[in-house]
């Protein structure tokens, strides 16, 4: 039998889940704009400070998406931004994982709880 602690500690989390829910479609908004303004520093690649917004945008969904039920998108979101990171790092080139955030936005976009990229 759960106890009222245990009840009252899943109606939190059941609030911060609704809310992490709320806040999906605002964030994925605000890595497509990111996403825009790498885009935008023309043809010698990003700013890293543009690359850094998108990629700190990336990381924070990748720390909580599991915890509220978006798995998918946090693992989704955790290999694009290993991939970013290896970009800042002059590892790894812009536009190919440019295509992979393109690819995650569209993925998301359709169902972003879904079980698989």
């Amino acid at each position: 039998m759960a106890t009222l602690t245990d009840q009252e500690f899943h109606a939190r989390m059941q609030a911060l889940a609704d809310k992490f829910a709320a806040t999906v479609p605002v964030t994925l908004d605000k890595i497509t704009r990111a996403l825009a303004a790498c885009r935008a520093d023309g043809p010698d690649g990003p700013e890293s400070g543009h690359l850094h917004d998108l990629h700190e945008l990336l990381h924070g969904v990748a720390g909580s998406a599991g915890t509220f039920g978006y798995g998918t998108l946090g693992q989704y979101c955790r290999v694009v931004e290993q991939q970013l990171r290896a970009v800042l790092a002059g590892q790894a080139e812009w536009p190919a994982v440019a295509s992979q955030v393109d690819a995650l936005l569209l993925w998301a976009a359709r169902d972003p709880r879904a079980p698989s990229w």
